[in-house]
């Protein structure tokens, strides 16, 4: 199936997905963007990453690439053919800004970034804390959500976009609130 085949039937509204999920934090956004910028601790609060190393560049800054190692267990979406087990992504730093936002792309296996992007976003509270926002983007497929909507009739691909839309809801969600919880202990 082509890119252009896949977006005529994925959802109608672009993009294939748009999520977020935020937190209130009582630490201020430059301290909140010196933890979560420091991509290599995802392991401490993400859902499915485990950790990683920054593979070239200033690490944080924009154009620097990470290795994100993951894991996603045999339960999650069972009847879509998605990853299971152990499996690494490449990113590239697009926009980082100490205190406000760091955003990443996803890499493809020819280290293009995709239409895939991940994201911290922090503005200041009131009284000295700050609320973070996680947020998730995708616009034109990937060659993932491609190779796993491949074998699916139209019916399954609405399926697979609503069910995939609220696990990854859930996984922001969490990681969030893990975020706090690593934060606001120190």
């Amino acid at each position: 199936m082509t890119a252009t085949e896949l977006e005529n039937t994925a959802p109608q509204n672009t993009p294939l997905f748009q999520v977020s999920a935020e937190t209130r934090i009582a630490v201020s956004p430059d301290d909140v963007y010196a933890t979560v910028s420091d991509l290599p601790r995802s392991g401490e609060w993400s859902v499915e990453c485990t950790g990683g190393q920054w593979i070239s560049g200033t690490p944080a800054t924009v154009g620097a690439v990470f290795r994100g190692e993951n894991h996603r267990p045999e339960d999650v979406v069972a009847w879509a053919p998605v990853v299971r087990g152990e499996w690494s992504t490449e990113s590239e730093i697009v926009e980082a800004e100490p205190g406000r936002v760091i955003r990443w792309a996803i890499r493809d296996r020819a280290g293009q970034r995709q239409e895939s992007v991940w994201s911290f976003e922090l503005r200041a509270a009131g009284d000295g804390g700050c609320v973070l926002v996680h947020r998730f983007w995708m616009g034109r497929p990937t060659e993932g959500i491609r190779g796993i909507t491949a074998d699916m009739d139209p019916a399954q691909r609405q399926t697979f976009f609503r069910d995939w839309t609220a696990k990854l809801t859930a996984d922001l969600t969490a990681t969030v609130q893990r975020i706090k919880q690593v934060i606001e202990k120190n």
